[in-house]
């Protein structure tokens, strides 16, 4: 289809270096690498497989005008559609210039490189870089460009090289400067335009030891292009700036116009990091924000923060009522969890004399500690979000959360399965180990496999984090699907054994001794689930519909109250409620009073 494409050259040959080919139909010509040396590298290929090496430009001196700027592949590249794959090419070409032929940038250097990336940097095909097959190619783009224009040779102490989506300027400075000034006017789209500024205070100025350059680069459309790929707290809301600064200065002042000027729209000033291929708060601090324009102080660093931008916020529901509700609701509910796992230890020894009636504390203990630890977690992951700590931090904290809640509802599951087996499997006995073993296996097993598949998938394309906190993503990857489908399954599995329960017992009699009592256990067992499942199914029901409409304040608090009063949902049902744990604690009161009048 016309696209560029790169081929590398043999091993054999002393020094790295690569050819370009014209047409997609010359799959194969490694014999020509040999040949080959570093001044033919961008002299494009034309011809027939066989027909040796036939380059672009039949005399000498147009082939050292293309060896001195590489212009021979510009129009080929310009009259190429910016299709996804070519798209592809041109950021991996972009990618190979910027490391094989970045000593010298000359003015005819970068004017051709701008002109390759202003191709695939139009804003009329924003839109296709969403199905470029390489999520990070925006990023790696930025880094070339950032890696090639730092090394651009200044003539007479300035150069600027303007493009309609790329524009580059660069300055010597030295420490007499006063305040240097980079300013950026460019096409958005094709009905408005965006400005940007740069200044680097005189108070950094000083701190130069000699005569030195700065490069800056404005991309005005490249902030689109990363959202397009990237799943960041909210979006580009103006240029990206680069900077390519002396070691000593690391402070610079950044003003950039909104394209979304909105009086409800908040801004973001933040920097991207090069390695983690993010959008970081920590990189900048606000100084100022109005209706048009916002100003920002960044701090640059050759390795992590050489490009910054503003976001607009996303749409985030705050209230203050869901604030309290959700930190009253946690505290009652890890103060009820702990609780909970206090009396089962008191009366354990009460409750676990039959083999069913030990089966289903077990799992109960097992739920209560799940929800306990998903519930601190949460508080963590809220820390750590609003704390703007790591980012892998932040991967870890909704990795575990992941897991604990799920755990949840798959011990939820273990204890339909085990009424299951005390109705229908009546003559067949489990031992207490091989119950654990399975118990354990589908308890922390499944949840275990499900969080390790939903974060190996999704993390490498940087979509398992929802935008704006520690929890799975929904808008993207649909990463929440991971916990939302196995939990309603488990739901609705659970409503099917509870109805099996009323079936059982209603044709059942009820004198028939040891097979009685058993019933009698699996109709209390079955009580706890029948009470539990429509809480949980009811609960995460609100958590599909604050998804579906993000704006609702009734579905977001009723969400909020479900969710916080799990753990007392658990200790009231699971617990206080049971009869033959009121008497195991009641006796072991008792027991105590005895024991203390005694020892008076």
């Amino acid at each position: 289809n016309g696209a560029i494409c790169i081929q590398p050259c043999s091993p054999s040959f002393h020094g790295e270096t690569s050819f370009v080919c014209k047409d997609r139909k010359w799959k194969m010509f490694t014999d020509a690498c040999a040949s080959l040396d570093v001044q033919s590298l961008f002299q494009p290929v034309l011809g027939k497989p066989g027909d040796g090496a036939k380059y672009f430009g039949a005399d000498d001196h147009e082939n050292s005008n293309c060896q001195a700027d590489f212009s021979c592949i510009i129009p080929d590249i310009l009259s190429s559609p910016a299709i996804p794959g070519n798209i592809a090419d041109i950021v991996e070409l972009l990618k190979k210039i910027s490391l094989l032929l970045s000593e010298n940038v000359n003015r005819g250097k970068m004017q051709s490189y701008s002109r390759i990336a202003n191709h695939i940097l139009n804003s009329s095909i924003v839109s296709n870089w969403a199905f470029v097959r390489d999520r990070n190619a925006g990023s790696t783009l930025l880094d070339s460009v950032n890696a090639f224009a730092a090394k651009l040779l200044l003539r007479n102490g300035s150069e600027s090289i303007q493009e309609h989506f790329i524009s580059t300027k660069g300055y010597s400075i030295h420490k007499n400067t006063s305040g240097k000034s980079f300013d950026f006017s460019m096409e958005f789209n094709s009905t408005s335009n965006i400005t940007g500024h740069l200044v680097i205070p005189e108070e950094e100025l000083v701190k130069l030891p000699k005569t030195s350059k700065v490069i800056s680069i404005a991309f005005p459309t490249l902030g689109a292009i990363i959202e397009t790929s990237r799943l960041d707290p909210g979006f580009v809301n103006g240029m990206v700036l680069s900077v390519s600064l002396p070691e000593e200065l690391r402070h610079i002042l950044l003003i950039f116009e909104k394209v979304n000027k909105a009086e409800n729209v908040e801004a973001q000033c933040v920097g991207w990091h090069s390695t983690e291929r993010r959008w970081d708060t920590r990189a900048c601090t606000m100084k100022l924000d109005n209706t048009s324009s916002v100003v920002c102080i960044c701090k640059h660093h050759r390795r992590t923060y050489k490009s910054f931008s503003i976001l607009m916020s996303p749409t985030v529901l705050r209230n203050a009522v869901l604030d309290y509700i959700t930190r009253i609701g946690l505290g009652l509910s890890i103060f009820s969890l702990a609780l909970c796992l206090t009396i089962e230890a008191v009366v354990w020894q009460h409750v676990t004399k039959t083999e069913i009636t030990y089966m289903r504390h077990f799992c109960l203990v097992n739920i209560a500690t799940s929800l306990l630890i998903a519930d601190v977690l949460f508080v963590l992951a809220a820390i750590v979000h609003n704390t703007a700590l790591n980012y892998r931090l932040c991967v870890a904290a909704t990795f575990f959360l992941h897991f604990f809640y799920l755990a949840l509802f798959f011990w939820m599951f273990t204890l339909g399965l085990l009424i299951l087996y005390g109705l229908l499997l009546v003559f067949f006995k489990i031992t207490r180990p091989v119950f654990i073993a399975t118990a354990f296996s589908i308890g922390y097993g499944c949840p275990l496999v499900i969080s390790i598949l939903t974060v190996a998938i999704t993390e490498p394309k940087n979509g398992y984090l929802r935008s704006g906190a520690c929890w799975l993503n929904w808008y993207e990857t649909k990463a929440l699907l991971a916990f939302i489908v196995p939990a309603l399954s488990i739901i609705v599995v659970n409503v099917v054994v509870v109805g099996v329960v009323v079936a059982k017992t209603g044709r059942s009699s009820v004198g028939e001794g040891c097979k009685s009592r058993d019933l009698s256990n699996m109709i209390r067992i079955s009580k706890n689930v029948a009470l539990l499942t429509p809480l949980l199914g009811l609960t995460w029901g609100f958590g599909l519909a604050t998804i579906v409409d993000s704006h609702s304040l009734p579905f977001h608090i009723t969400f909020a109250l479900l969710n916080a009063f799990q753990g007392f949902f658990i200790l009231l049902f699971g617990t206080l409620l049971d009869r033959k744990t009121r008497e195991a604690l009641r006796e072991n009161c008792l027991s105590s009073k005895r024991k203390c009048s005694l020892a008076k």
